[in-house]
């Protein structure tokens, strides 16, 4: 018997090698029938299946959801495990991230189940010399199981809950790689539950996010891209990033957080939309402060005089995304590439924005934060004082209708603070001592004027 395995075994590897020598000499056409009967002999001695998942699909310019997902769960046990790491650090919060270092393997566990990964990478073979060699490169995973378990694996373990991510886009040189957008773990705590405004607008917003995420055979019936924007405004304070926080915890969405004055040009923010996932919120923050989109920039070049060298350095390395790009990201044809995305503008200034930029059609519903009101203040006294009603609410209603005060106030001086043993009533006379001075503070002002 041992005798017959071994023969076996030389047999294969002989043909192995045979393959091999032929492959550089032989068309296409003719090993391709080779190949497959090779691969039908060796599946019934192998009892292991492999599954190999790209960093990207189709035609190569769509990222891999699935990828990035298994990238994300992989790095947790990476950095437990494997004897090879990479650290990088991401854009804006610049913390670093360990990964899995090209061909290394680590295992996992699941129901009992043992699992090899392997992270690898292919390169394409050019008789040309590319001036950018690593976008030829090819990453991928590979995932190696036992064949009884099929069903638990593929059914199972690749489905299992994944864990939101906050992107940010990065800049990139020439020799970068070919993603443009690095990611952490997204794990904000809020919800619609904890936000300050008022009862029935925020179940409004709720119902309306709600019919977007199941309007898929809706959107695909009217002939429009499964896609919505809002936009949020109003002053600093009054919560526009945490709304941003509960839709996607609401939704379970990953967040891409873009940064315009990143952005090179037209065709760099174009390749930004098309990396994005399906299930995404793409957010832009401070619109109005995030680039010169009103036609401004090319009166200044006209004015600009003289050839001062560090100026024109200035001037390439600043953004070249126009409005026409930006209106065209939000709804040209490029943004249809994708299903499921919701779009959000936040502002401080909506009156200085682009009417193009705010129509319907683009930012289809408009979502004004605004100061606190006494149903804004009831929430926040529950979440941060535990209490739904008391003595003092009654005076904090009389001062909230003089004073302009935002949420993010509100929370500062209801806080207790750490240490001190505050009760809950010296929180709440912190607060009304807090808005009693600044209504003194209003009749003043008007007393002088």
């Amino acid at each position: 018997m041992m005798e017959s395995v071994t023969q076996l075994g030389s047999s294969i590897a002989g043909f192995l090698f045979a393959y091999k020598m032929l492959e550089n000499f032989l068309p296409y056409e003719i090993l391709h029938p080779i190949r497959r009967k090779f691969r039908k002999l060796t599946a019934s001695f192998d009892p292991y299946l492999e599954i190999t998942i790209p960093e990207y699909q189709g035609n190569g310019f769509e990222r891999s959801s699935a990828y990035a997902s298994i990238e994300q769960y992989l790095n947790i046990i990476a950095t437990k495990q494997a004897q090879c790491l990479e650290a990088n650090i991401t854009g804006q919060t610049k913390k670093v991230v360990l990964t899995m270092a090209e061909g290394e393997e680590i295992t996992d566990k699941y129901k009992g189940i043992k699992l090899w990964w392997e992270s690898g990478k292919t390169t394409q073979n050019k008789q040309t010399i590319s001036m950018y060699p690593r976008e030829d490169d090819k990453k991928y995973f590979k995932l190696t199981f036992h064949k009884r378990y099929r069903e638990t694996v593929t059914e199972q373990y690749l489905k299992h809950e994944r864990q939101r991510k906050l992107y940010t886009n990065i800049k990139r040189s020439g020799w970068g790689t070919r993603s443009l957008w690095s990611h952490v773990v997204f794990e904000h705590p809020a919800s619609f539950d904890t936000i300050a405004m008022d009862p029935l607008k925020k179940q409004e917003i709720m119902d309306d996010l709600m019919i977007f995420a199941k309007g898929k055979d809706y959107y695909a019936k009217i002939g429009k891209a499964w896609k919505r924007g809002y936009l949020l405004y109003g002053p600093p304070g009054t919560g526009k990033s945490t709304m941003i926080a509960a839709m996607s915890n609401l939704l379970n969405y990953d967040i891409y957080d873009l940064e315009l004055t990143s952005v090179k040009d037209n065709t760099q923010l174009r390749k930004l939309l098309i990396e994005t996932s399906g299930k995404s919120i793409i957010v832009i923050e401070d619109i109005d402060c995030s680039l010169d989109l009103t036609g401004q920039r090319k009166k200044n070049e006209e004015n600009e005089v003289g050839d001062n060298k560090i100026d024109k350095e200035k001037k390439d390395e600043a953004s070249q995304v126009t409005l026409s790009g930006l209106l065209n990201f939000i709804d040209g044809l490029w943004s249809a590439c994708g299903n499921e995305r919701i779009i959000v503008f936040t502002t401080n200034h909506v009156e200085k924005l682009d009417a193009a930029l705010i129509r319907s059609g683009r930012m289809d519903k408009h979502i004004e934060l605004s100061y606190c009101g006494f149903e804004a203040f009831k929430v926040l006294a529950k979440n941060y004082l535990k209490i739904d009603s008391h003595d003092l609410f009654e005076k904090i209603r009389g001062l909230l209708e003089e004073k302009k005060i935002t949420p993010a106030d509100v929370a500062e001086n209801l806080m207790p603070k750490s240490g001190t043993g505050e009760d809950k009533e010296s929180c709440l006379l912190r607060l009304i001592e807090a808005l009693e001075e600044d209504v003194k503070e209003k009749d003043r002002e008007e007393a002088k004027g």
